[in-house]
């Protein structure tokens, strides 16, 4: 969400989907000056910001406690943590471009935007730490670096992302019988359910084609991960606060996806519309839909579209 903020300040998103577009070229020096102050006063209002509105909003309803650690590392067939390194590699990619159009340099435009993503994630790893009822993810909280690393390693290297992590999610329609527990797990809104259901979730590497193959050069190949049939952390149960069992569907195998698929980098679709290249670089953290080979319960299926 902090992503989609970054995108909406004034004068953003054009000027950074144009750098992206024309090779990060520098600014002239007090245009530069003015987009550094900018881009500083923006990250350190959403990043407080969020993180004052996440402690009162979200963990001031729950019981504090002395910090404390929390191993979950097990959950969600981990799918929330490659969400977490999702997140902090497209912070990273945002904030990169923010201080690049400012006139930073490559390096310091790395260090600066996977610095501080990570910082944010790890500061609401330590809001979990402080609540009865988490505590500091270690599994988490190396999802955040993972990310991280992703980005800044590649663009040191290379001044490209070779790799680019991207997300999708689809709505499933659950059977009546599951209603009541999905809802409380993942919410009602459509808005909820992209967030929280990690059921309907799948995480991508869309890695560019070899030059020699003569293709397109926004075409690409995409892996993705994902997992299905989880109605709870560990298994599919919950109990109530006497620890009696209010839910019990055992039966529903949890499971693995792993897929395969064409993507498109809408970065390199070349136009002069300063608007369609702002939209192109904000959605090129989302994977396109289009026709996949999925592996899951030892069975390999296609779909026509898959999103």
């Amino acid at each position: 969400m902090s992503c989609v903020l970054l995108l909406s300040l004034s004068g953003f998103g054009q000027d950074t989907a144009r750098a992206v577009a024309d090779g990060w070229k520098q600014p002239d020096s007090s245009h530069a000056r003015a987009w550094q102050r900018r881009v500083d006063i923006a990250a350190g209002l959403i990043y407080t910001g969020w993180f004052v509105m996440l402690n009162e909003t979200w963990y001031k309803d729950y019981p504090r406690s002395s910090f404390h650690f929390f191993n979950d590392i097990g959950e969600w067939q981990q799918v929330d943590k490659v969400g977490h390194a999702w997140t902090v590699y497209t912070a990273s990619r945002i904030g990169y471009g923010m201080w690049r159009r400012a006139g930073a340099g490559n390096r310091k435009a790395v260090m600066n935007a996977t610095l501080s993503s990570t910082a944010y994630l790890l500061a609401i790893e330590y809001l979990d730490g402080r609540s009865a009822e988490w505590g500091f993810s270690w599994g988490d909280a190396g999802a955040d670096i993972f990310g991280a690393a992703l980005f800044g390693a590649q663009q040191l290297a290379w001044d490209k992302q070779l790799v680019q992590f991207k997300f999708s999610s689809h709505p499933i329609s659950y059977p009546d019988e599951l209603k009541a527990r999905t809802k409380s797990l993942f919410g009602s809104s459509l808005l909820e359910r992209t967030l929280k259901d990690y059921n309907a979730q799948a995480y991508w590497m869309s890695m560019r084609l070899p030059r020699s193959w003569n293709l397109p050069k926004w075409l690409q190949v995409s892996v993705g991960y994902g997992a299905g049939g989880m109605l709870g952390g560990y298994e599919n149960t919950a109990t109530d606060a006497e620890g009696h069992m209010v839910f019990d569907r055992r039966d529903i195998r949890r499971y693995r996806q792993w897929y395969l698929a064409p993507d498109i980098d809408l970065t390199q679709i070349r136009t002069r519309s300063g608007l369609l290249r702002t939209v192109f670089f904000t959605l090129n953290s989302i994977k396109f839909p289009a026709p996949t080979l999925e592996l899951s319960n030892g069975r390999l299926r296609g779909h026509f579209l898959y999103f």
